[in-house]
C-alpha cells in the first residue's frame, strides 16, 4: 500500500452533460470532462466563459458613488488641485497606484503618490502620510487597494479639510469609513454584478469612468495585480487577465521588458504562472523589505534603462527576501515543533523579536502547508510595544470573521476569509492565542483538520495527446476559484521507472495500460522508486504538459501523489548492506520478525530496533503496517499464521539464509546407503575427528556428513557418544521418510525454494494466496 499525502476527492462529472459540452462546443473529451466537473452545462454561459471579449466588462458606474467620485475627481482636475493617490505595498497596491495615477495622468491632473512603509506606517491609511499630503498642498486623497478600514485616519483627514475618495476591495467592516465616496465592489449598499474584483480591479473601474471608455492598455498592469493578490479569476477578472496577459506578451511599456529579462522569461511566453511565481514575488519583495515606491515607478516610467535599473533593484530584495524567508521559517517550525505553543494546537500563533514583518505572511503560508493549520506569523518590536504580522488559513476557518471577534486587543487589522493582516500590543499576543485555540475549538471539525486534495477528472491514457493538451490553454487563465486543473490517472501499472536528478531525489516512469504508455515525471519524489513494486496498479494525480526536447514534442504528466491500496511486496532478498534496504523503512511502523533466535542475534546491532522472535505455541505481536522478514521460519504455517494475525499493507523480504539447505540439496538414498555400509564395517567412528577427511574423500560437505548422521540417529540406526557414532545392532529397517529430522530437511528445502529463490512474481503469488483480500471502510472512502 501507499498512502497518498492528502485525502483526494476526485469528482466524477455527468456523462451526459460531458458529451452534451463535447459535442455542442467541438470539445476533446477532457476538456469538456473538465467544464462538467466545474459545474458547467448551460452551452450559451460555458460558450461566453470560453471567449470572453469587451462585453465580459460590467459599466463602472453600476458602482455605488462612482457618480459621487468622478465628479469630484473631475472638480479636483478642472480647479487644478493637488490629489495624492494613496497605495499599498504589494503588486495589487502598486499596479493600483499606477493605474490610477496613469488614468489622472492622461486627464492632465496635478497628482502624485504615496505608498506606506511598511515598517513605519503598517498597512493601510497613516496619518503620518496623510499629515504630510496636507502640508504638501494636497486638498483630494483616492486610496487604491485599501481604506476601507482606515476609520479614524479618514476622519483626520477629513478634519484637516482634505476630501477622500476609498477605493478598495477587502473585507468592510460594520462601520464604514467617513470618506466623501466609496467605490468597493461589495458596498452594502451597491449591487455591483461581480464583487471579487482585486484592489487594481477597482482602480481600473474608477479609470474607465473617469476616461469614459476602457483604458486596455492597462489592463496589463490589472492581470499581475489580479493574479498577484489571489483573488477569483471568474467573471471580470478573467476577462482582466486573459486580455492582460494577450496584452503583455506584445507590450511595450519598459517594465514588462525588464521584468522578462530580470526573470529569465520570454515575453510571448507570458502566462498567470509567470505572473504568480516569476513577477508577483519581485514585485512584493520591494514592499516586504523597504520602499515600494520604486515599483510604481518602473511602471510608469517610459524610459527602458530606468525600467531596467529599477527592476534590478525588485531582484535583488527578492534574492534577500528568499534568505530572509528560509531562516524565519526554520525558527517557526523549531517552536512549534517544541511543544512550546502547546500539544497539537488548533491555531498556530507564532511570534518572535526580530521577525521581518515584511515576509510573515510567506512564513504563515509555509507553516499551513506543513501543518494544515490556520497559522499567524507576527514579528514583535519590544521598542514601540506591538506585535505586527500576517495570518493565512484553512477552510472552516473565516479568518477575518474569527480576528473580528477580538477587536479589544486588535486596534488594526483586515483581510479575507483566508489571509489577514494585524498589529497589536504585544502584551495580547498570548490572550490572541488562547481566544484562537477555544474559537477554533468551537469552529473546527476533525474534518476541517484533514486536507483535502480536490481532483477534477480521471483521465485514461487513450484520452491523452498533444492536441487534448493544447486544447486544455483555452480553459485558462487558471488561478483562485478557478483553479490550475488536477488530474487522475487511475490504477496503471508502471512499466519502467527510475531515479533521476543529481541528487536522485525526482523520479521518471512510464506508465502504462495496455499497449498505451505515458511518460510521467516526479519532482522531489524520487521515494516514490522505493515505495512501488512491481505488478501492482497505482493510481496517480497531477497535471498534463508538454515535453519538447530536440524538437519533438510528447505528453508528460507531472505526478503530484500517488497511491494504491493493494499491498506492496518489497524483495530485499540477497542484499547484505542493511542500511541499503532498511533505510526505506519507517522503524514506528514496521514489525521487525525473526523465527531463528541466531537470526535476532545478527541483527541486533546492525539494525538498532526491536526484533520480535517468533516461535510455534508463542503469541502474536500486535499487528503493524509493515513487516519485515528477516528469516525464513521452519514451518510453512508459521509464517501463514503470522500473514493472516498481521494483515500488513507492506511486506519486506530478505530471507537472510547463512547456510542453505536448498542448494546443499538432500542426500540420495545411495549416499545414505554408503554411508551405512561404512559405519557398518567399524566398531566405532569419531566423526568430530574424521568428519573433513571423510567428506574429502567422498567429496561431500561436512554438513552433509552431519545431517545423515542426524537422520540415523533419529531412526534409531545409530548411537552418539562423544562424537564417536556406533551402530545399533537391534535397530529395525525403517524408511528414511520416517526421520523427523529428513522430513524438516525436505520443508526447508521447499520453503527456500517458494521464498528464498522464487522469481519475484512468484514469491508474490505466494503470498497473494494467504492474505485475505483488504478493503478500505466505506467512511474512509473519499472518492465521490
Amino acid at each position: 500500500m501507499i498512502e497518498s499525502k492528502k485525502r483526494w476527492r476526485l469528482e466524477r462529472p455527468d456523462e451526459q452533460t460531458v458529451q452534451h459540452l463535447k459535442e455542442a462546443l467541438n470539445l476533446p473529451t477532457v476538456s469538456a470532462k473538465l467544464l462538467a466537473s466545474r459545474g458547467f452545462s448551460d452551452i450559451n454561459k460555458t460558450k461566453a466563459f470560453l471567449n470572453m471579449d469587451d462585453s465580459s466588462m460590467h459599466d463602472p458606474f453600476l458602482m455605488h458613488d462612482m457618480d459621487k467620485a468622478v465628479a469630484r475627481i473631475k472638480k479636483a482636475i478642472a480647479d487644478e488641485e493637488m490629489i495624492l493617490v494613496y497605495g499599498d505595498y504589494d503588486a495589487d497596491g502598486v499596479t493600483s497606484t499606477t493605474v490610477m495615477m496613469s488614468a489622472l495622468q492622461q486627464l492632465n491632473a496635478h497628482v502624485t503618490f504615496a505608498i506606506p512603509n511598511r515598517f513605519v506606517d503598517g498597512y493601510g491609511p497613516s496619518e503620518r502620510l496623510f499629515k504630510e499630503a496636507f502640508e504638501d498642498g494636497v486638498s483630494l486623497i483616492i486610496t487604491v487597494d485599501n481604506g476601507i478600514s482606515g476609520l479614524n485616519e479618514i476622519q483626520m483627514a477629513k478634519d484637516l479639510g482634505m476630501d477622500v475618495i476609498v477605493t478598495d476591495h477587502h473585507e468592510a467592516g460594520e462601520i464604514l469609513p467617513p470618506a466623501d465616496a466609496i467605490i468597493h465592489p461589495r458596498h452594502p449598499q451597491g449591487s455591483y454584478p461581480f464583487g471579487e474584483l482585486a484592489g487594481v480591479g477597482v482602480a481600473f473601474k474608477v479609470a474607465h469612468a473617469l476616461l469614459g471608455e476602457a483604458p486596455k492598455e492597462l489592463l496589463e498592469l490589472v492581470a499581475i495585480g489580479t493574479v498577484a493578490d489571489l483573488v477569483s479569476l471568474h467573471d471580470e477578472n478573467r476577462y482582466f487577465v486573459q486580455a492582460g496577459i494577450k496584452q503583455m506578451r506584445i507590450s511595450k511599456r519598459p517594465a514588462i521588458k525588464a521584468l522578462c529579462q530580470i526573470a529569465g522569461t520570454e515575453q510571448d511566453q507570458i502566462n498567470e504562472e509567470t505572473i504568480g511565481f516569476l513577477f508577483g514575488p519581485r514585485i512584493n519583495a520591494l514592499g516586504r523589505l523597504a520602499d515600494a515606491g520604486p515599483g510604481v515607478e518602473m511602471f510608469l516610467t517610459d524610459d527602458a534603462i530606468e525600467a531596467a535599473s529599477l527592476a534590478k533593484v525588485l531582484d535583488t530584495h527578492n534574492k534577500e527576501r528568499q534568505g530572509i524567508v528560509s531562516q524565519m521559517t526554520e525558527e517557526a517550525i523549531a517552536m512549534v515543533e517544541s511543544g512550546e505553543l502547546g500539544k497539537d494546537p488548533l491555531v498556530i500563533v507564532v511570534a518572535k523579536e526580530g521577525w521581518n514583518p515584511g515576509v510573515v505572511g510567506i512564513v504563515a503560508s509555509r507553516l499551513v502547508e506543513k501543518y494544515y493549520r490556520p497559522t499567524i506569523v507576527l514579528g514583535m518590536d519590544p521598542e514601540k510595544g506591538i506585535a505586527k504580522g500576517s495570518a493565512r488559513s484553512i477552510e472552516g476557518f473565516h479568518l477575518y470573521n474569527e480576528l473580528a471577534k477580538n477587536r479589544d486587543i486588535l486596534p488594526h487589522f483586515g483581510g479575507h476569509p483566508m489571509a489577514a493582516g494585524m498589529t497589536l500590543p504585544l502584551e495580547k499576543v498570548g490572550d490572541l492565542r488562547s481566544r484562537l485555540q477555544q474559537q477554533a475549538n468551537e469552529a473546527l471539525t476533525e474534518e476541517d483538520l484533514q486536507p483535502i486534495q480536490q481532483i477534477d477528472i480521471s483521465i485514461n491514457l487513450e484520452e491523452i495527446d498533444l492536441t487534448t493538451i493544447e486544447s486544455l490553454k483555452q480553459l485558462g487563465p487558471f488561478g483562485m476559484d478557478f483553479p490550475k486543473p488536477m488530474y487522475c490517472i487511475e490504477n496503471v501499472n508502471i512499466a519502467s521507472m527510475r531515479k533521476i536528478g543529481a541528487n536522485q531525489n525526482h523520479v521518471k516512469m512510464e506508465l502504462a495500460d495496455g499497449p498505451l504508455t505515458l511518460d510521467a515525471v516526479g519532482f522531489s519524489k524520487g521515494h516514490l522508486a522505493d515505495e512501488m513494486t512491481p505488478g501492482v496498479a497505482v493510481s496517480f494525480i497531477g497535471d498534463l504538459q508538454i515535453n519538447e526536447w530536440n524538437g519533438r514534442k510528447k505528453p508528460q504528466f507531472m505526478i503530484e501523489d500517488a497511491k494504491t491500496d493493494e499491498w506492496q511486496l518489497y524483495d530485499i532478498r540477497g542484499i547484505r548492506q542493511v542500511n541499503r534496504w532498511n533505510q526505506m523503512i519507517q522503524p514506528d511502523t514496521a514489525l521487525y520478525l525473526a523465527f531463528h533466535q541466531s537470526t535476532v542475534q545478527h541483527f541486533q546491532s546492525l539494525l538498532n530496533v526491536d526484533i520480535t522472535l517468533i516461535s510455534e505455541g508463542q503469541s502474536l505481536p500486535n499487528p503493524k503496517s509493515y513487516i519485515v522478514l528477516l528469516d525464513i521460519p521452519q514451518q510453512e504455517q508459521l509464517l501463514e499464521t503470522v500473514l493472516t494475525h498481521v494483515q500488513p499493507k507492506r511486506i519486506y523480504a530478505h530471507f537472510y539464509a547463512p547456510e542453505s539447505t536448498y542448494f546443499e540439496g538432500m542426500p540420495s538414498r545411495d549416499h545414505f546407503k554408503w554411508y551405512y555400509g561404512f559405519l557398518a564395517k567399524r566398531p566405532s567412528f569419531d566423526l568430530q575427528q574424521h568428519a573433513k577427511e571423510l567428506a574429502k574423500h567422498k567429496g561431500w560437505s561436512e554438513s552433509t556428513l552431519f545431517f545423515m548422521t542426524e537422520v540415523f540417529f533419529d531412526l534409531g540406526f545409530v548411537k552418539i557418544n562423544n562424537g564417536r557414532i556406533d551402530l545399533q545392532e537391534t535397530a529395525t529397517k525403517r524408511d528414511l521418510a520416517e526421520s523427523t529430522v529428513y522430513k524438516m530437511r525436505e520443508q526447508q528445502m521447499q520453503l527456500e525454494q517458494k521464498l528464498l529463490y522464487a522469481p519475484y512474481m512468484e514469491l508474490r503469488q505466494w503470498f497473494d494466496a494467504r492474505l485475505v483480500e483488504q478493503t478500505v471502510p466505506e467512511e474512509e472512502q473519499v472518492w465521490i
